[in-house]
């Protein structure tokens, strides 16, 4: 699409009204070279964790067994990275240019890359216990940005991220490796087969990768402006990271080709959860959350409701998924509809929701239920008390604050990094 095109796109939505976001203008980036691929290197060893010093300052990794979280942030006109333990109290933050999204962590639970929003031309690589100094930058490659979200490989070695052929209109994986200083180098790409790849998660076998190609072509030209509302084709695709291989691909069904997928998560079973924002008209009320085992079509998850309002309080736009640590119950956010939906896996049915203004960021909390974060500076805990038995009655869902601070506006996504 040229540039002229690109004009002509963006005159024809804003005066059909199809687009009601402010725009972000950006300069136009030169078309990148192709790049030579390859495969995974070998993993580098990671040092232990830090320790409570002898001057009382607490340090990420301690030897209490404490889980921590992490969360993008904006606190007064700091953008941050914010590491902080299950009940907010934060342990360290990480500066960074502009917004955060969400976060690869490796298998050892000790390096942390924090990807920019999108459209994203920045990442940022830091260890939790500041073991190798400060942050460094991975800055996007010309023609590329990030959509927010990637993967480690199981030792380490290879970064993945979701990113954004923008002059070519499709999506790609992009591949980084350490060099001997220990920075990231991009070294190649795969195709995602398919249009704006958004998060990407790790499958159990640790080498096959689940992308949800969310099918909305845009370039940072013009921000998040849609530019094929009309010929949308979201699908979940599953990727040999080492090969590039296609090993599956999924369409969204009829009549929910606008049903863009952005977000994923995995129960217990390995079946991928997904969680849909609806590019089409407002009065529909498509279905958002679904589910999607190998070999099958994507399924959608039962609301609760057989009426055609069920959906309508996620304002057709689900914002974060998380799993429990039973690895049955699955949260779902929308920060549109200032709402919380909780969901039984094994059941694929809605178990209860709950208000929470402008919230999104979830995680699983220790010992059961999550935690979530809103654009309003809160954090809470929910709990799904009386664990379902067969044949009983759905949970009680419970929320607690755990802090709030008028100054602090917590961003999209949190991450749990385990112990």
């Amino acid at each position: 699409m040229n540039t002229i095109e690109r004009r002509l796109f963006l005159k024809r939505m804003l005066s059909a009204g199809v687009w009601g976001g402010s725009l972000v203008w950006a300069p136009a980036f030169s078309r990148a070279a192709s790049m030579a691929t390859s495969r995974q290197g070998p993993g580098s060893a990671i040092g232990s964790g830090a320790q409570l010093t002898a001057s009382g300052v607490i340090k990420p990794k301690g030897t209490l067994g404490e889980d921590l979280y992490l969360a993008a942030r904006q606190r007064g006109a700091q953008h941050e990275i914010a590491v902080f333990d299950a009940n907010g109290r934060v342990v360290k933050t990480v500066p960074i240019p502009d917004r955060g999204h969400s976060f690869a962590i490796d298998a050892n639970h000790e390096r942390v890359v924090a990807f920019g929003r999108q459209p994203g031309f920045f990442a940022m690589s830091f260890k939790l216990d500041d073991s190798d100094g400060p942050p460094s930058k991975i800055t996007a490659a010309p023609g590329r940005h990030f959509f927010g979200h990637g993967v480690f490989s199981p030792d380490g070695g290879l970064l993945a991220a979701t990113e954004n052929d923008y002059d070519e209109g499709r999506g790609v994986i992009g591949l980084y490796q350490p060099d001997a200083q220990g920075q990231w180098q991009r070294v190649g790409e795969w195709s995602t087969h398919g249009i704006g790849p958004h998060e990407m998660i790790l499958m159990p076998d640790g080498r096959t990768v689940c992308v949800a190609n969310g099918g909305l072509l845009t370039h940072p030209d013009y921000g998040k402006l849609v530019l094929n509302r009309d010929s949308m084709q979201p699908s979940l695709v599953y990727i040999d990271l080492l090969t590039g291989e296609l090993q599956e691909q999924v369409f969204v069904p009829s009549p929910w080709q606008q049903l863009s997928i952005r977000h994923l998560t995995l129960d217990s079973d390995g079946v991928v959860w997904f969680g849909g924002q609806y590019a089409g008209p407002a009065t529909h009320s498509p279905p958002l959350v679904g589910y999607h085992r190998r070999g099958q079509a994507l399924a959608f998850a039962h609301p609760g409701d057989s009426s055609s309002g069920a959906w309508q309080p996620l304002k057709n736009y689900v914002g974060s998924l998380a799993c429990d640590e039973s690895g049955r119950f699955i949260a779902t956010t929308s920060p549109v509809g200032g709402v919380a939906m909780f969901w039984d896996a094994a059941k694929a049915a809605r178990v209860g929701a709950a208000p929470l203004f402008d919230g999104c960021g979830v995680a699983c909390a220790p010992g059961g239920g999550f935690l979530i974060s809103s654009g309003a500076g809160q954090l809470c805990h929910v709990s799904l008390a009386g664990v379902v038995q067969d044949g009983g009655s759905s949970p009680a869902i419970d929320i607690q604050p755990i802090s709030s601070s008028a100054e602090v506006s917590w961003d999209n996504h949190m991450r749990r990094v385990q112990a």
